[in-house]
């Protein structure tokens, strides 16, 4: 290869190199307009209420037992001896049935340009419990007396909007303020209601029907552990971008543009109770009010296609060059390649004020009229000019297009590489490198 020839691709090298130190330093400003904006999520779900986790409703039944215990043998006056201690336990106990009805409302919050998003749940719950006779389910010892307490976990109780009254076998009960222990004494992970059911009788079976209502407020998701042995949920809401998941996964569900509808049936079999105790475990189903768009991860992913734009559009100049014997400056090169930078922050820049899709056609069109206007005038015409920004046109359709299919956007990618490459081995498959280089060398010469 011919050294002019060999100086000249080196010198696009090198520039095009240069050229990702502005989209770095594009892509950090992305990230910490990102970070801001989960700080000010963070603040304004610490003034109100952050995601929220519902637990429950379980019984506990506290109980104290007398049982035979071993006598330490320094204490034996002989072989075998044993004493008598009262002990307390608690037993933490399903609901047989739980149904649980709601329906929430979703509403952005602002400060300044970021937003958060809350939700305000309104819930009702019902169901029974049973509690078999314990005086024939516990033998290690003997039953002296039982009391029984419904219990409810919430993550954040500063969400709870209602002083709710629950109905306890026909009869109105209210909820005691939440405790940070679990019902079983324990220190317990979500925060806790409870209603006093009063004492139990050992010797037969307890029957405790009830129902509740419950307005909660949370900031982007809520999440349910299916504590009963059979369980129906049912969730609707006019917001239409859930996110599903958890473990379970609802057995019906219906989205559309007027929000969605969603039914889980869930039953003993498929769950694990004490795992639903401890949200840490995962055993919940959950539902994410995402933000269809994410100005702030879609950005940064157009900017990773940043290196794409400036080689293939240097690779454009290049073809000219030797195509049209129409020289273009390395300053050129640099220029325009800056232009192709510029999109990343004007992006950035408009998304944060304007829907991303006209963020991202204005900060397209101002780009593109740019750099067709400046090529104009560098490649000597009109008509060059504005079929490079015919071209670019076509490559940044080509990266919206990526940027709404993430699922395909290897394939998209990979493909543009290919017909890039194609179309430069088809235009330079006739072309004498060696002759070209001899070209250089008497252009330059005269």
């Amino acid at each position: 290869m011919d050294k002019r020839l060999f100086y000249k691709i080196a010198a696009i090298c090198i520039m095009s190199l240069l050229l990702l130190v502005p989209l770095a330093l594009i892509k950090d400003q992305i990230r910490e307009r990102s970070q801001r904006q989960n700080e000010v999520q963070a603040s304004i779900a610490n003034s109100a209420a952050g995601p929220q986790t519902l637990v429950g409703p379980v019984l506990a039944v506290h109980y104290r037992e007398q049982v035979e215990i071993a006598v330490p043998k320094e204490e034996q006056s002989g072989r075998g001896e044993t004493r008598l201690q009262v002990v307390e336990r608690t037993l933490l106990l399903p609901p047989e049935s739980l149904n649980m009805a709601g329906e929430t409302v979703v509403e952005t919050r602002n400060r300044g340009i970021y937003q958060a998003r809350l939700f305000r749940l309104g819930l009702i719950s019902s169901g029974r419990f049973v509690v078999k006779p314990l005086a024939e389910t516990r033998t290690a010892g003997r039953i002296l007396e039982a009391r029984a307490e419904l219990v409810l976990g919430i993550s954040d109780p500063r969400g709870v909007n209602n002083d709710p009254e629950a109905i306890i076998n026909g009869k109105p009960q209210r909820f005691a303020s939440p405790g940070a222990t679990g019902a079983d004494g324990k220190e317990s992970p979500v925060r806790r209601l409870s209603i006093n059911l009063g004492p139990l009788d050992v010797q037969r079976e307890n029957r405790f029907d009830f129902s509740f209502p419950l307005q909660l407020t949370g900031t982007a998701r809520l999440a349910i552990a299916p504590t009963g042995e059979a369980n129906h949920i049912e969730l609707k809401s006019a917001w239409p971008h859930p996110n599903f998941a958890g473990r379970f996964l609802p057995t019906t569900r219906t989205v559309s543009k007027d929000g969605f509808t969603a039914d889980w049936q869930i039953s003993h079999l498929a769950r694990n109770f004490e795992a639903t105790l401890n949200p840490a475990r995962g055993e919940f189903l959950s539902i994410d009010f995402v933000d269809p768009v994410n100005v702030y991860l879609q950005s940064e992913r157009a900017v990773k296609y940043g290196v794409l734009f400036i080689a293939l559009t240097f690779a454009g100049f290049f073809l000219t060059e030797i195509l049209r014997r129409s020289p273009i400056h390395p300053m050129q090169y640099l220029l325009v390649g800056l232009a192709l930078a510029i999109f990343f922050l004007l992006l950035i820049a408009f998304s944060e004020h304007l829907p991303f899709h006209l963020a991202y056609g204005l900060s397209a069109v101002a780009c593109i009229g740019l750099i067709a206007t400046y090529l104009s005038g560098a490649l000597g015409g009109i008509r060059q000019g504005f079929a490079f920004g015919a071209g670019l046109t076509g490559l940044y359709g080509v990266l919206y297009g990526v940027l709404l299919s993430e699922d395909n956007a290897l394939l998209m990618g990979s493909l543009l590489l290919f017909l890039a490459l194609g179309a430069t081995m088809l235009a330079t498959r006739r072309l004498d490198w060696y002759r070209l280089g001899a070209q250089l060398n008497g252009q330059a010469e005269q």
